[in-house]
């Protein structure tokens, strides 16, 4: 079977229960609609235990875009000697992570030794941008956030980066005129997107929407692209 989860955010524990609600095994196959860091309280356990294992898929999300960028820069500049030298914009930029749930993040790397902060490094960069999936005669289409500058006739592959990493669909709209092609995003928490407010999947107009809130008190949920079962655990987490 092929599942999906999204937007983990150190929530390790709703994680691992969730692996063991679907029977996750060997057989199956994982994908993971990024931000599995940032925000809840393990996310580099989360990160460690998906790197562990062959069948999980990881696309990656906007927090793991933040987290690679300051890296890069806090791993070189921030030290007694050059931290003068740091621009404003980086400056800023941490700053934001900071207030977007990277400070669990970043005190869980440095603890790290450096080659198993340079493995997350390198599976986060190495992490896709979307994926395709194929059943039944149905195209999934994985990303993170959504497709910004969209249009039916371009492929994927002439996308920037970017633009699946922060944009918001109008899940109102239906965005590929067939209605066996499914746009498969997180990002978004579900209750902001479905009329009753609930933290469960979004199905309609061509959308699945997967990210339920679990880290802000919602649940962690995970869909089978086979028999479009949803599955769901409660979240740990004090919003």
């Amino acid at each position: 079977m092929q599942y999906i989860i999204s937007d983990i955010h150190g929530c390790y524990a709703e994680y691992l229960e969730l692996l063991e609600k679907i029977h996750f095994s060997d057989e199956d196959d994982l994908y993971v609609l990024g931000d599995a860091m940032d925000r809840g309280p393990e996310p580099i356990r989360v990160i460690q235990d998906m790197m562990r294992r062959s069948n999980v898929f990881y696309i990656q999300g906007n927090h793991d875009d933040m987290f690679l960028t300051m890296i890069r820069h806090l791993a070189v500049e921030i030290t007694s000697e050059t931290i003068q030298n740091i621009s404003t914009d980086i400056l800023m930029a941490y700053q934001n992570w900071i207030a977007n749930g990277g400070a669990s993040t970043i005190q869980q790397f440095l603890q790290l030794s450096q080659p198993e902060q340079r493995d997350i490094i390198d599976y986060l960069e190495d992490a896709s941008y979307y994926e395709m999936l194929e059943n039944k005669h149905c195209l999934y289409i994985l990303v993170h956030a959504g497709i910004e500058h969209f249009s039916p006739e371009k492929e994927l592959d002439t996308y920037q980066p970017v633009d699946f990493l922060w944009h918001r669909p109008d899940y109102k709209k239906r965005y590929f005129p067939s209605e066996r092609i499914f746009l498969v995003t997180g990002h978004t928490p579900t209750p902001l997107i479905r009329e009753d407010r609930k933290p469960l999947i979004y199905r309609g107009n061509g959308h699945i929407a997967i990210d339920c809130g679990c880290v802000f008190g919602g649940m962690l949920a995970a869909y089978c692209i086979e028999t479009g079962k949803t599955y769901y655990v409660h979240s740990k987490q004090n919003p």
